[in-house]
């Protein structure tokens, strides 16, 4: 049976945020109109899409969701790429629309892409932010990187206890005040099991050889300082998707939604505008 507690987060002139705490898969949303899913990254949580869905909400619906096993969404079963790109999908059916443009940072643009090539007729448009089209292309390897990122995990801290170092070690040097604040505290909202559930998928990526069959409208957006997926990684990922445009920003590390909120949403409120110039506005 499925539960529904709807309440209102914040109330502003042009914004009402209302979290859906839903199960399996819970939501925060503002608006109305075509819908915009956000996807966050490994070390977030619906939350850290809040810039967007204030400023966003004026003409879409946005929808930012809370990863299977993140936040207030139950987990999965097995956290793989399809069972999450499934999980994207009977969100969309929950929402009532047969597709959606899906905006992904990091973690949640590769879900995003997954979704594009196991799903594409629920895809309206993608916009993919400090994401990659496989994991190692810096040359890592699977084992150092789950080591990495597990050994705080293993020491008994959790990932509230590391959020505030994870988040300044992968940002721009300039990124402080209130939107590095929210970055903190999305990742504050996630257990030590969803982390290591998210950890441990993440090295299955690889999507190299199914971008060309990629065909919605792409924009592919990279933090000029990023150190996760530098521009040359992502630089990949929009060669690899036909007539993807590509937008590096500059000063900028790897979390350009929160980090360039303004600039991250001037680019993508231009991308929407000429995806409903060229579908006349319908909605989906």
């Amino acid at each position: 049976m499925t539960t529904t507690t709807a309440s209102v987060v914040r109330m502003s002139d042009t914004s009402v945020l209302v979290d859906v705490d839903e199960r399996p898969v819970a939501w925060r949303e503002a608006g109305s109109g075509d819908v915009v899913l956000f996807l966050h990254g490994i070390g977030h949580s619906r939350i850290a899409w809040d810039r967007q869905l204030e400023d966003l909400s004026d003409r879409w619906r946005c929808v930012a969701w809370d990863l299977p096993g993140f936040g207030a969404s139950e987990p999965l079963a097995a956290m793989t790429f399809p069972a999450i790109a499934d999980a994207v999908v009977a969100l969309l059916d929950r929402l009532g629309v047969d597709t959606a443009h899906l905006v992904g940072l990091s973690f949640g643009g590769q879900h995003a892409l997954h979704v594009a090539v196991g799903h594409p007729d629920r895809v309206r448009s993608l916009v993919l932010a400090d994401t990659s089209p496989a994991f190692g292309i810096n040359g890592m390897t699977r084992e150092e990187w789950i080591d990495q990122r597990l050994e705080p995990l293993r020491s008994g801290l959790t990932p509230a206890d590391i959020a505030e170092s994870v988040m300044a070690d992968i940002s721009g040097p300039d990124f402080s005040g209130p939107d590095f604040d929210l970055a903190v505290a999305a990742m504050g909202r996630l257990t030590p099991r969803a982390y290591e559930d998210a950890v441990r998928c993440l090295p299955d990526h690889d999507l190299r050889d199914a971008l060309a069959t990629i065909d919605v409208p792409t924009l592919v957006v990279v933090g000029e300082l990023d150190p996760a997926t530098p521009p040359g990684v992502v630089g990949l990922l929009a060669d690899g998707i036909p007539d993807a445009r590509f937008v590096e920003l500059p000063g900028v590390g790897h979390l350009t939604p929160i980090e360039a909120p303004r600039e991250f949403n001037r680019l993508v409120r231009e991308f929407l505008d000429a995806q409903d110039l060229t579908t006349g506005g319908a909605s989906a």
